[in-house]
């Protein structure tokens, strides 16, 4: 290697430490310490999460409300369309739900049986 390649590579290398960022926490070495302690000793820190049994929800939905609504947003018009697939795009949903439609025929239809009975 001649002398001038060895001149260019000493003027090119920096100091590592110039790219790190101090260090900054707002808790001591001793409170870090001290909680990496305690989670070292908790009960059942070894098991995974999928081996943990959840609690039930606080507030547990009705299957057939959560069914209607996972029906009316599969069948939504825009349900694939996202603001981000084209720049500057927006999305203006003025295309009915199908699922509304049939909600709506279904009402219009019982109002017209119950003026038949009258």
């Amino acid at each position: 290697m001649s002398a001038l390649a060895l001149l260019g590579t000493a003027a090119q290398a920096e100091d590592y430490h110039a790219h790190s960022a101090p260090a900054v926490s707002a808790l001591s070495r001793a409170a870090v310490q001290a909680e990496a302690v305690a989670a070292a000793h908790a009960p059942d820190q070894n098991i995974s999460s999928s081996s943990v049994v959840l609690a039930p929800p606080a507030a547990p939905r009705e299957r057939a409300s959560v069914r209607a609504e996972a029906v009316r947003t599969a069948h939504a018009p825009d349900q694939n369309l996202h603001a981000s697939s084209r720049v500057d795009s927006q999305i203006v949903s003025t295309l009915p739900n199908p699922v509304d439609a049939q909600v709506q025929q279904a009402a219009g239809d019982m109002r017209a049986n119950s003026n038949n009975l009258r």
